[in-house]
């Protein structure tokens, strides 16, 4: 726990980010932000293909390829996904507009409003700095109010940290 300006207990939590597709990018938005109006102290450290999901464009899709789990409902049942169907064209497309369609249907948030309210609820965000320069980024192509750093900025804030969760 950390103390805060009044010298009360804090509950902080750290999330390392590793995946950019659609389905992987809801579980670290909804808990660090739930967590954060919850009044616990998030920190959020994107890395590898999580860092995708700090660029201002987002095209995220859903990968049915190697994702067993994957089922959609469908016709009053649940259809599940063949493994080799993620190798067809056009089938990612197809299952990346149907959760889509699915989330917005269920009125679920987008991960662009979901973002967006990690920001306003003060979620610290870090971008791997090793990671940006890897894949060829620039701060330039991310959202605004993030923090660069490395693992060392990660190990320091997961050392300090209630919870840690690796997504």
């Amino acid at each position: 726990m950390s103390e805060d300006a009044e010298g009360t207990n804090t509950k902080t939590m750290t999330i390392i980010v590793t995946k950019g597709t659609l389905d992987w990018a809801y579980p670290p938005f909804i808990l660090g932000s739930t967590a954060a109006a919850m009044g616990v102290d998030v920190q959020m450290f994107f890395t590898f293909y999580g860092l995708t999901l700090l660029k201002k464009d987002l095209n995220l899709k859903v990968s049915p390829l190697g994702n067993p789990a994957m089922e959609m409902p469908m016709m009053g049942g649940h259809m599940s996904m063949p493994n080799i169907m993620g190798v067809m064209p056009g089938v990612t497309s197809l299952a990346s507009t149907m959760m889509k369609n699915m989330t917005k249907k269920k009125g679920v948030a987008s991960i662009e409003e979901l973002r967006d309210m990690a920001v306003e609820a003060d979620v610290k965000m870090v971008a791997c700095q090793m990671t940006l320069d890897l894949f060829e980024y620039s701060k330039k192509d991310l959202i605004d109010d993030i923090e660069l750093g490395g693992a060392a900025t990660y190990i320091d804030m997961a050392l300090k940290s209630d919870v840690n969760l690796f997504i």
